[in-house]
């Protein structure tokens, strides 16, 4: 993981931003209409989103049961598809580019702690998807991740370094198992 990427909080205070108000807000805002499937169409969602705060491009779908973390970190291009269930941990600012994939039960991670001190300190870093990448379903990408261009980790993966444009990763940690040919 690049130490350029990565956002240290160690001895001082996580400011996820909004106010505490906003995040109470969106705690409930998101339970009801992005987790929920009682709303079939993606458009509540995406409003939802806007309203908060997310830049979202157009001809996105989000399918019932996404879930997002602070929606005023997220940008996401044109074209994009989030599956059911995928979780996107926006602690701080993530990047998904346009014609993304991201499926079903698919985990974005911004966020862990350092076991190797006694504090637990949280530490945190965005992920990068650009352009044409497909994140498998269950797959789980972590924090500081840059997926490049057309990449794609397959169902069940685990991506723990950055993924070269054009080339499918599998595995926990995902390895690079051939090169995507698109035709």
């Amino acid at each position: 993981m690049p130490q350029t990427n990565l956002s240290l909080y160690n001895n001082a205070p996580f400011h996820p931003g909004g106010g505490a108000f906003k995040r109470l807000l969106w705690f409930y805002v998101n339970a009801i209409f992005l987790k929920s499937s009682l709303l079939p169409s993606s458009g509540f969602r995406i409003f939802w989103l806007r309203l908060f705060g997310a830049k979202i491009g157009k001809g996105v779908t989000i399918k019932p049961g996404a879930n997002v973390k602070y929606p005023w970190h997220l940008s996401i291009g044109d074209h994009t598809w989030i599956g059911e269930n995928a979780w996107i941990d926006c602690l701080v600012p993530v990047k998904i580019g346009s014609n993304v994939c991201i499926s079903q039960g698919a985990v974005l991670l911004t966020g862990s702690h350092d076991y190797k001190k006694s504090t637990f300190d949280l530490i945190t870093a965005g992920f990068v998807l650009e352009d044409g990448v497909w994140i498998g379903a269950c797959a789980i990408v972590n924090l500081g991740i840059t997926a490049a261009s057309h990449a794609v980790l397959t169902g069940g993966s685990v991506a723990t370094k950055n993924l070269e444009a054009y080339a499918v990763y599998q595995g926990n940690p995902a390895v690079k198992v051939r090169d995507r040919v698109i035709a």
